[in-house]
């Protein structure tokens, strides 16, 4: 949880862990985690093995106090592009890029997005674990 004064906060943040992102037992990403020790703010950076671009955002993004850090999981998608980490808010949507480069509308409630062919999980919840994506849930 955050305080109330993360947004004063003149954050800081220390390296607080990993998640490995898993397809057959097989790490294909992960999702380095940091924390400011004052606040307790948590930002992420996701990174895909073999792809070394520069991300769109510079320094530690941050995301608003009614978000946490998630990953949305899609089944239609293969490989690296099968999960995409993202702010995931309490209710409300996310936006996916699909099939095709298609961008779709996942609707998110109590922070999880599941249609059928897309799934999510919570960053805070598998900090220090391998997280299995080729089935249908989490397996660590």
């Amino acid at each position: 949880m955050m305080s109330s004064d993360a947004d004063s906060c003149k954050h800081q943040p220390v390296y607080y862990g990993v998640i490995n992102i898993n397809i057959d037992e097989r790490t294909i990403g992960s999702i380095d985690v940091w924390r400011c020790p004052a606040c307790t703010t948590r930002f992420c950076e996701e990174k895909r093995l073999g792809i070394e671009s520069i991300t769109d955002t510079i320094g530690m993004p941050k995301i608003a106090q009614n978000e946490k850090w998630g990953v949305v999981v899609c089944k239609l998608q293969k490989g690296q592009d099968k999960w995409k980490l993202v702010r995931m808010p309490e209710s409300g949507a996310v936006q996916h890029e699909c099939l095709e480069e298609k961008v779709i509308r996942l609707d998110v409630e109590s922070y999880k997005a599941d249609d059928g062919q897309h799934w999510s999980f919570l960053v805070d919840d598998h900090v220090n674990q391998a997280v299995e994506i080729s089935g249908r849930g989490i397996e660590h």
